[in-house]
């Protein structure tokens, strides 16, 4: 009961206790800001989409909400990749090393983190060579420059970065199998 007293005023925990050992603690807010920004985007998106539909239906459509749809989209696919690369929610090859022990687990799931790494890098180089690209094409009908739809890649790339690194640093210091988690005794 104490323990429920405790943290009745503190938010619930973003992290598994099955996953706490390849996370650092500094990043649960990060992740949880991101996670809160990919929901005002499909609210956003959801919207966008609603009101482009009746404004169509009713035969006087905005045609700008097509940009905003646009926009809504994209920066809640590229938040949600850095979510999903935390979470390891993501296209991830773990059931291979799932079922390794040792030095071969180790060797397994470095180089697949590390090709998650190498993925973050690449979308934080190219994806900085479009934004500034985009600022030569410009969005119909606010003559916006398209940059602002991919200013989101090189963050995210930057997030998939830092995520993977967290659990490489973290994986080799603390293991990569998941810690047995225990629930304690409920009091009586």
């Amino acid at each position: 009961m104490s323990e429920i007293a405790e943290t009745a005023g503190a938010p619930a925990p973003i992290v598994l206790a099955t996953d706490r050992h390849l996370k650092w603690p500094a990043l649960d807010g990060l992740e949880r800001v991101l996670m809160i920004l990919c929901g005002v985007c499909l609210a956003g998106f959801s919207t966008a989409v609603f009101f482009d539909v009746l404004t169509r239906e009713i035969g006087h459509p905005w045609l700008w909400l097509q940009e905003v749809t646009s926009a809504f989209f994209t920066y809640g696919i590229f938040c949600g990749t850095g979510v999903a690369v935390r979470r390891n929610d993501h296209l991830y090859l773990s059931a291979i090393a799932e079922r390794l022990d040792g030095r071969m687990r180790v060797v397994l799931e470095v180089f697949n983190r590390g090709v998650v790494l190498a993925v973050g890098l690449a979308m934080v180089v190219f994806g900085w060579q479009n934004f500034l690209q985009g600022f030569g094409s410009f969005r119909m009908p606010s003559l916006t420059p398209i940059a602002y739809l991919y200013w989101p890649i090189p963050v995210s790339g930057a997030l998939v970065a830092l995520f993977s690194l967290e659990q490489i640093v973290n994986g080799m210091r603390n293991g990569f199998a998941a810690a047995a988690h225990h629930d304690p005794e409920p009091a009586i």
